[in-house]
């Protein structure tokens, strides 16, 4: 086995997405996975802590970036601007090109009830991000957790269906047609019961 090699992570990751999608992702061994690599155990847990982090490493990534963009975009910008802004960044750099691969990870994490409940807790965790961003703005603290729920809601309702899409239209275009969706149903009168 190769003591090192630059590529040792991505070698881990394709490994271990193959294992969980042939065998389950409870059935698949981290020896199996540095086995199918051709790396050593130490060397996977010099990468991740344990299987579940190939599938959520970079997780920490996203709500870092949400909170920069935020913190970052003009002081005028108002919060629809705000928020289609960093929706469109995070769409275009961290989605876009790699639908084939979130395609097989969302199968995985949807086989396994631990790990549905882990992309929960990412998804809260993105929201007390943004959150957090949007009151070291200013905003009352009920407008920043709406606008951080709408956000989160826009960009899984948006991801989910680019990755069931037929064609190849890109993410951010199914992010424009959630938002429009939500604009036209909460602008309907009479659409909510009274």
């Amino acid at each position: 086995m190769s003591r090192w090699r630059p590529d040792a992570r991505e070698r881990l990751e394709r490994a271990a997405l193959e294992l969980f999608a042939e065998q389950g992702f409870a059935a698949t061994t981290v020896p199996q996975i540095t086995e199918r690599a051709g790396l050593t155990t130490r060397t996977f847990f010099r990468h991740y802590a344990d299987k579940r982090e190939v599938l959520f490493a970079g997780e920490a990534e996203l709500p870092a970036m949400a909170r920069r963009m935020i913190a970052d975009a003009p002081p005028s910008a108002d919060p629809l601007t705000l928020i289609t802004g960093a929706l469109r960044a995070v769409a275009d750099t961290r989605f876009e090109g790699r639908r084939a691969d979130l395609l097989r990870r969302r199968e995985i994490v949807r086989s396994d009830p631990g790990l549905g409940e882990r992309e929960l807790r990412k998804r809260a965790v993105i929201c007390e991000a943004v959150t957090a961003a949007c009151r070291e703005r200013g905003f009352p603290a009920m407008t920043a957790a709406l606008l951080a729920e709408t956000s989160a809601t826009l960009l899984f309702v948006a991801l989910q269906a680019w990755l069931d899409q037929d064609g190849d239209r890109p993410l951010h275009e199914f992010l424009d047609e959630a938002l429009t969706s939500l604009r036209s149903t909460l602008s309907v009168t009479g659409a909510v019961p009274h």
